[in-house]
């Protein structure tokens, strides 16, 4: 079972999802200026650093997000850190991200996601076990 957070995600765009009983960290980069972006990103491990190890359930909206090179190395470094947290990872809108971000970030972090188009896509295939 997960652990609740210790406190509230402090950005706006960083807030957890209740869904049959279970809680999705929802990062909303939809729309975000690179800036945002690596401001965003960083803040990810606070969050799931707080929880159990291999429960967090995260869901990433990529949709119209502007990168530059330090977005980018944020993704990397976060995608990275994050890791033993995560118990699974679904990206949304990753067909408007430049593939180099996307290859750049799973080859980086050894990881896979599950990619999806839409939200409520990505919650449904999050909740499945």
């Amino acid at each position: 079972m997960t652990s609740s957070p210790k406190r509230a995600p402090v950005h706006e765009r960083l807030r957890f999802l209740n869904r049959d009983g279970k809680q999705i960290l929802f990062v909303d980069l939809s729309n975000c200026s690179a800036r945002i972006v690596e401001e965003v990103v960083r803040e990810i491990p606070d969050i799931l650093s707080t929880l159990s190890l291999g429960s967090a359930l995260v869901l990433t909206d990529f949709t119209g997000a502007s990168f530059d090179d330090d977005a980018v190395m944020a993704l990397k470094e976060t995608a990275v850190f994050n890791k033993p947290y995560v118990k699974k990872s679904a990206l949304v809108a990753v067909a408007g991200m430049p593939k180099s971000v996307h290859d750049g970030m799973k080859n980086f972090a050894r990881r896979e996601w599950g990619v999806f188009q839409s939200r409520t896509e990505a919650i449904a295939w999050l909740l499945e076990d």
